[in-house]
């Protein structure tokens, strides 16, 4: 139904409800003013992603020293600043009780445009823990969704953060990846 897609117009939302099935959560800010992002900046080590907040889909871009100097075009236009959290991007594709899991190996920031950045992506098929897979059908299931593309990134000690909850996932770059159905 068209209403369950409503908490993805709410990042930080969906962040405290992956908190509730048992996902991390990047350290986040959601901000217009350029000194706030600055203290979040130096504060995160100067290890920082942002994207745009807007309805239309936003290329993830590291924040580096370049582009300090745009923090000023903040009052214009709120922006989400996460800290870059190590690990392997992982999408979820949850059809109802079912899983399609697939890895992502890039350097890219954003996989989905490592081509355009002079990157490379490689997308396999792969298992996760079933306590992981429980929890992203029930996470499903309580934004009334019967379908949902999850992003997740595996940390190196092999725990879970959760970066959103997409409600009309795109799958067929995946599925022509990887094979699956």
């Amino acid at each position: 139904r068209a209403n369950a897609s409503i908490s993805n117009d709410s990042k930080i939302f969906q962040g405290f409800l992956a908190e509730q099935f048992g996902f991390l959560t990047p350290r986040t800010l959601v901000t217009t003013s350029p000194a706030q992002a600055l203290q979040f900046y130096e504060s995160c080590g100067r290890n920082v992603i942002y994207k745009s907040l807007s309805g239309i889909r936003s290329i993830v871009r590291h924040l580096d020293e370049q582009d300090l100097s745009r923090l000023e075009l903040l009052p214009n236009c709120p922006t989400q600043f996460q800290q870059c959290i190590d690990g392997v991007d992982i999408r979820v594709h949850v059809v109802r009780d079912q899983v399609f899991n697939t890895e992502i190996l890039t350097d890219a920031p954003d996989y989905r445009y490592a081509h355009s950045q002079g990157k490379k992506a490689s997308l396999q098929a792969i298992e996760i823990p079933d306590d992981i897979a429980q929890s992203c059908i029930d996470f499903t299931k309580s934004l009334g969704l019967e379908l949902s593309g999850i992003d997740l990134r595996r940390l190196p000690d092999g725990r879970y953060c959760c970066f959103e909850v997409n409600p009309s996932p795109g799958f067929i770059f995946y599925e022509r990846s990887t094979g699956q159905p």
